[in-house]
């Protein structure tokens, strides 16, 4: 079936530009975030071979949802088993840096075809997820958390 899909696109870029072979070595950069996690993130068109880091998905991540996040943008997009992925990733933890590498395949999807952004907005995809770790204050326990309060 991948093969079958990865033709698939070949032959519309083929049909849309008559430079399609430019099209094939190219590859698409861009930079996911969540948390403390900084994904940087290439595709190009390929056999679906997804390297986190040197190391195969199911390597680096354990857990199959982490997997599932990082697959989440081929999948609404349809386009899954088309890109070869190479990722750097540093900062973070599982979740966090699953969710920077979904947020960078997500720009660089978008850079191979502007016409995704409707379908990858729509699933939230587009955003980057500004949450982080509140900062502990001076004379407290944590962020909000007090220490306990002795009246006598």
């Amino acid at each position: 079936m991948l093969g079958q899909n990865t033709r698939m696109w070949h032959r519309i870029l083929k049909d849309c530009n008559p430079k399609w072979e430019y099209l094939m070595v190219e590859s698409y950069y861009a930079t996911g975030k969540r948390k403390a996690a900084v994904a940087r993130t290439w595709l190009k068109l390929g056999q679906g071979i997804i390297t986190i880091n040197n190391r195969t998905i199911e390597d680096y991540f354990g857990r199959e949802t982490a997997k599932m996040i990082v697959e989440q943008p081929f999948v609404l997009t349809d386009t899954y088993g088309i890109f070869d992925v190479k990722v750097n990733v540093a900062g973070g933890g599982i979740s966090g840096q699953a969710a920077a590498i979904r947020h960078g395949i997500t720009k660089a999807l978008l850079q191979f075809k502007p016409e995704f952004r409707q379908i990858l907005k729509k699933a939230g995809l587009v955003r980057r997820d500004s949450r982080i770790k509140e900062r502990k204050k001076y004379g407290q326990k944590g962020a909000r958390a007090r220490f306990q309060y002795s009246k006598r």
